[in-house]
């Protein structure tokens, strides 16, 4: 585990992380799909030195029952490679990272999107690879059901693999133009790919030359057996779940355990578990602050989050009974035992359970003062079971302000978090190895 600062990533979802957020006074209830609304976020967050800001993405409205998507304001969004293009023209130092999944795309686009956002932000890309996970995503695809976890993961692996080495298709130096000679880039600069594999023959080369990092940060936030592997041997950032810091503790030794198998360092991966942090100057404050959310909950809005979550729908079941016991499901099998655990650890009834996961969605939550959630963002450091934290704030921008006008102050004054930009781009904030270059990489794709 790296000791020294964290890092910080500014998740922005919409309107906010609390599913009611965005009906709260504090909240820009349109800013998923206004401009002016992530320009001011981001240039907010840039300002205060996080490290990335983060995107999150589906491929589709992910409500069976439009009822409840009608009273979220969930179900509209810019796609997020796009938004990010955009904020990479009015932000010059903060690091751009977007979902993009393995599951409905195809590897030559997703490299050439994510090498051009690298370009266009002056090496400030990362790509956040997820598999998706519901059959109504399969539906806008013309697939009745999703894929087998497995089989979603065994495509990611060779998907992952081919945009390596497209993005390895090009040498560093492969760009000379000399108008004089009539030669644009040097002889043999870049050379095909020629893929062939179970899901994916592709040629390449790809249609753009190496970017100012090498290659995007590559990104992940699977946490089930077959997520780790793909992450100990890809990955530079993890996003995940964990509700306890002995749960962060063995998340991360086990993750980073697997890391030796592939030849890499613990120290080229940085684990970034999600906060949802509601703050006050007063922890009777930040409760008000908590519970005025709470209770614009809509219940069909919270059941349906919920089910999501666990993948089966819940709505037939009574909401002050006990959370049945569910098959596994295809999906997010992770984040499902995640939610079953903590209701069977805390006894929650199915209202109770939504209630608890209508902000965080399990991951951690605080509420309290400044010093309150520092001390547990520095136990989870310290203790091994986080690099640093992707900041989940309850509204936007309320919540994003709250953090950076009260949290960051104190991550400062204990020497948790950096007070300027080491460098340019978002490899640079991570502190991690560069990529191998040109033919070299190759070998490792």
């Amino acid at each position: 585990m790296t000791q020294g600062t964290m890092r910080l990533g500014a998740f922005f979802y919409a309107t906010g992380h609390h599913v009611a957020g965005w009906r709260h006074p504090s909240s820009e209830a349109d800013g998923g799909i206004n401009l002016d609304r992530y320009v001011s976020w981001a240039k907010r967050a840039e300002a205060a030195k996080f490290d990335l800001i983060f995107l999150e993405d589906g491929t589709g409205i992910r409500d069976a029952d439009l009822r409840s998507s009608e009273r979220t304001a969930r179900s509209t969004h810019f796609e997020p490679v796009t938004l990010l293009s955009a904020l990479a023209a009015v932000t010059s130092r903060i690091g751009l990272v977007a979902t993009t999944s393995t599951s409905f795309n195809e590897p030559y686009n997703v490299a050439r999107r994510f090498a051009s956002l690298d370009h266009l932000s002056g090496g400030r890309a990362g790509w956040n690879l997820v598999t998706s996970a519901t059959d109504l995503e399969a539906a806008n695809f013309g697939n009745d059901k999703i894929a087998r976890h497995a089989d979603r993961y065994e495509r990611a692996e060779e998907f992952v693999d081919v945009v390596l080495g497209l993005w390895n298709t090009w040498d560093d130096d492969a760009v000379v133009i000399d108008k004089a000679s009539g030669q644009f880039s040097k002889p043999d600069g870049f050379r095909p790919l020629d893929h062939k594999g179970k899901h994916f023959e592709v040629r390449g080369p790809l249609n753009i030359s190496r970017t100012p990092q090498g290659q995007p940060v590559l990104v992940q936030a699977g946490s089930s057996g077959p997520g780790k592997d793909l992450a100990a041997r890809t990955a530079e950032i993890v996003f995940t779940a964990n509700q306890t810091l002995a749960e962060a503790v063995e998340f991360t030794r086990d993750l980073k355990g697997r890391m030796a198998r592939f030849g890499r360092s613990p120290d080229d991966l940085k684990v970034m578990p999600g906060l949802f942090p509601v703050v006050g100057r007063t922890e009777s404050e930040a409760r008000d602050k908590f519970e005025a959310l709470q209770a614009l909950i809509d219940p069909v809005v919270g059941l349906a989050l919920l089910s999501r979550m666990v993948g089966h729908d819940l709505s037939g079941f009574d909401p002050e009974g006990p959370v049945p016991e569910l098959p596994a499901t295809e999906g997010a099998k992770s984040r499902q035992q995640l939610m079953l655990d903590l209701a069977r650890r805390e006894g929650l009834s199915l209202r109770q359970l939504y209630l608890r996961i209508a902000g965080a969605r399990g991951h951690s939550q605080i509420v309290g003062t400044p010093a309150q959630i520092v001390d547990e963002m520095e136990a989870r450091f310290r203790a091994g079971g986080a690099d640093g934290f992707n900041i989940m704030p309850p509204t936007l921008p309320g919540g994003l302000d709250d953090f950076i006008e009260l949290v960051l102050p104190e991550l400062r004054r204990r020497g948790l978090f950096r007070t300027e930009y080491e460098g340019t781009t978002l490899r640079s904030h991570l502190g991690s190895r560069p990529p191998a270059t040109g033919r070299s990489a190759k070998s490792l794709a």
